[in-house]
């Protein structure tokens, strides 16, 4: 009862600062359950995969019903994403618990570069300076971590267009193809090869460390295939609950999901998220994020130590 009251109140805490700060649940949830609670870390990873399916898919419903996502492309993605998933979970009980634990420490220490370096939105009348996708982006995959914007009237939405309603018009001297119905009303979709490897890389990043995987699919999307942010954002949220799904069915065959552990989890997640999107508005995200980036390092630290120790 008490570990399950500890479990709830560190699963709020995590959802909370994950939301304040956009980050993704599962970079606070698998340290906090490894270090504070002594689970294994296959198990965190397990239960983390757990908290990704619950929260993304109530943030995935806001996004469709705003028009922001690109549904076909996303599905299109999500078939390769979910094999790179199963290919994860099962490489996952395979892999030494140390070498996971360092690949966390270094997913935890480019994170908190990420955040360091990142700019506070311009002020009215200047000029905002573009930012690289990174880690912060998983936050609108693993958690609700803010509120999503309305789309302006120079905003891709939607999925991919029905034949004769606002669909993308290919150059006339080039046949309908499957990427050109893959593309949104104002952008095309390029290179889907290497988007599909980007796509697998992800699933496999997602089941191995119990990450919404969006560190990857966004920058695959955006960088790679010429989708907008936003979009691509969105787009990779409703991905993400299917490639966890299917991480976490290997962890649940394996014996690698501890229920006791993920209800309440992901319950504290949920409602801390949920919170922490309403307040954030009230809170100097400056300070907290520079003390997050602290405390990311030092929880850096402790798993470097685990797996070298």
């Amino acid at each position: 009862m008490i570990v399950g009251l500890a479990l709830l109140g560190g699963g709020v805490a995590a959802g909370l600062f994950g939301s304040l700060l956009g980050l993704g649940g599962g970079i606070l949830i698998v340290p906090l359950l490894t270090l504070a609670f002594g689970l294994p870390l296959i198990t965190a990873v397990g239960v983390s995969l757990v908290c990704v399916i619950m929260t993304s898919g109530a943030a995935a419903g806001v996004y469709l019903e705003r028009r922001v996502a690109n549904l076909r492309l996303g599905m299109t993605l999500e078939l390769f994403t979910a094999i790179g998933a199963l290919v994860g979970g099962m490489v996952a009980f395979l892999i030494p618990e140390r070498a996971l634990e360092g690949l966390f420490a270094a997913l935890l220490v480019y994170t908190a570069l990420t955040m360091a370096r990142r700019r506070e939105p311009a002020r009215a009348g200047t000029t905002p300076v573009p930012q690289p996708a990174g880690p912060e982006d998983d936050a609108r995959d693993d958690a609700i971590a803010t509120e999503p914007e309305q789309p302006g009237p120079d905003v891709a939405v939607s999925a991919a267009p029905i034949a004769g309603v606002g669909s993308a018009t290919p150059p006339a001297d080039a046949a309908p193809s499957f990427v050109a119905g893959l593309a949104g009303p104002d952008y095309t979709v390029h290179r889907l090869g290497p988007g599909i490897a980007g796509a697998v890389a992800a699933g496999v990043a997602s089941a191995l460390l119990g990450i919404g995987g969006g560190l990857v699919k966004v920058p695959v999307m955006n960088v790679v295939m010429g989708v907008p942010l936003r979009v691509a954002t969105a787009t990779s949220n409703l991905m993400i609950g299917i490639t966890a799904s299917a991480g976490a069915i290997i962890y649940l065959i394996r014996g690698g999901l501890d229920a006791y552990a993920a209800a309440p989890t992901a319950i504290g997640v949920f409602i801390g998220a949920s919170v922490g999107s309403r307040v954030a508005h009230r809170i100097r995200l400056p300070v907290l994020r520079g003390l997050f980036v602290v405390i990311l390092l030092y929880t850096a630290w402790q798993m470097l130590q685990r797996a070298i120790g």
